[in-house]
């Protein structure tokens, strides 16, 4: 059975909701594998990796460094440099905030990296979505897939002009900063050029629309969604609650 975009779109965000709020290390290592695994099915994992890396290692970065270096409820300090002390209690709390991290973020990747965006338009359009909402979230969600093939297309375009880009980690640094002005600079010019084409359209124009694009959708898929809703708000309720009872 083919997935409706919405139902693959609230199957993600469902995900995502509901293993930030568990807050378990069994679930986030398990929606990890899960959307590795998917990543891998679909052929996606080449274009997904490299993406969920750029989002993620800053981020963990930055939480091991804050939650590591200066988490107040520490007790069992390992090493201390002043007011900088690396505990164990520290670590493991910035190491779970990471596994929740990392889940949300690759299973909302794989949705971003698999969904066909025509579709999902189509799909939001038909539901009473006003047209330029509908495209600036489609648009949202395939950003990293479109980001990463332009910077790969940069790169095969330098690399045949006689850029060597050398290993290191200094190396691929000045390779990025070389293709980061002609990355952006093609990225304003499309949005430009996309603008034009949405006015010309008539993207703006209040009023009922129609498409040419059916998007299959059924029954049980409806309820699917309702119910994956239900579970994510029931989720952060839960969360709420527990912390309050806890306190």
């Amino acid at each position: 059975m083919r997935l409706n975009p919405l139902t693959s779109l609230a199957m993600a965000g469902t995900t995502a909701v509901i293993t930030t709020a568990a807050a378990s290390w069994p679930l986030s290592l398990a929606v990890v594998s899960a959307a590795l695994a998917l990543a891998v099915r679909g052929g996606t994992a080449r274009r997904l990796l490299p993406a969920a890396a750029a989002v993620l290692v800053p981020l963990c970065l930055s939480l091991l460094i804050v939650h590591g270096l200066f988490f107040p409820e520490g007790r069992t300090v390992l090493a201390q440099w002043g007011p900088a002390r690396i505990t164990g209690e520290g670590l493991a709390f910035a190491l779970q905030r990471a596994a929740q991290l990392a889940a949300a973020v690759l299973a909302l990747l794989v949705f971003s990296f698999s969904v066909h965006v025509p579709d999902l338009v189509a799909a939001l359009s038909a539901r009473g979505v006003q047209g330029r909402f509908a495209f600036v979230l489609a648009s949202t969600l395939a950003l990293l897939p479109a980001v990463t093939s332009r910077v790969h297309r940069i790169r095969q375009a330098q690399e045949s002009r006689g850029l060597v880009i050398r290993p290191g980690l200094l190396h691929r640094a000045a390779a990025f900063r070389l293709q980061a002005v002609p990355l952006v600079l093609s990225l304003i010019e499309e949005a430009g050029t996309r603008a034009a084409a949405l006015e010309a359209r008539g993207f703006s124009n209040p009023g009922p629309r129609s498409s040419y694009r059916a998007v299959p959708d059924s029954r049980h898929q409806c309820t699917l969604r309702a119910v994956l809703l239900v579970a994510a708000a029931a989720s952060v309720v839960a969360r709420l609650w527990l912390d309050r009872a806890g306190t």
